[in-house]
């Protein structure tokens, strides 16, 4: 469903690709990501979100959020806010869902596809306000792990679903044999 000629934007929920590929049990090459959807048609922006513990030394993700910056990625962060819960568990929250929404807006009269990479049903009421704009939405998520990555609601309110496993072949790298060194481990997780 892409045309070569149609303007292209892609929209990456962090967190949300990060765990339904994780789920998966692989890992995005981002760089074989953008050439894949580049080839697909006239891709204008791919905006990549994601929250980040300031508060840290070192962050885990801040390799990854600087080669995504140099290599053509529109990068869109906030600090992460970091909490205790009831149970005195250590959490961290960092919601991109408005920021997302809020330029899907904006870009929407200048593009005829956005691609989505999320899962997160919150997502279907701005789906459907593009989809009035005449824009075409594609979500990339999965439905194979368990439970399905992918609110059911969002599946069938995008104009087309991509099941990330399908794309392994084409964007994936084969998971490291450990997770403590993953740039990604410690993503901040939406809520």
């Amino acid at each position: 469903m892409f045309y070569k000629d149609e303007r292209l934007a892609l929209f990456i929920d962090g967190s949300n690709l990060y765990a339904a590929a994780k789920s998966l049990g692989f890992d995005i090459d981002y760089k074989l990501l953008r050439q894949e959807f580049m080839r697909r048609g006239k891709l204008l922006r791919a905006f990549y979100y994601t929250a980040l513990l300031e508060n840290d030394e070192y962050s885990p993700i801040r390799p990854l959020v600087d080669w995504l910056n140099y290599n053509g990625f529109t990068m869109v962060t906030k600090p992460a806010k970091e909490y205790t819960d009831s149970a005195g568990r250590r959490k961290v929250k960092g919601n991109m869902d408005i920021e997302l929404a809020v330029d899907a807006m904006e870009l929407a009269p200048r593009v005829d596809h956005i691609v989505l990479f999320s899962g997160d049903g919150d997502f279907k009421p701005l789906v459907e306000s593009l989809q009035r704009q005449g824009v075409r939405i594609s979500v990339v998520s999965t439905i194979r792990s368990q439970p399905p990555m992918i609110s059911d609601e969002l599946r069938r309110q995008a104009d087309n679903f991509i099941e990330l496993d399908e794309l392994r072949e084409v964007i994936g790298r084969p998971p490291r044999e450990t997770t403590a060194d993953h740039p990604r481990e410690r993503e901040a997780v939406s809520e």
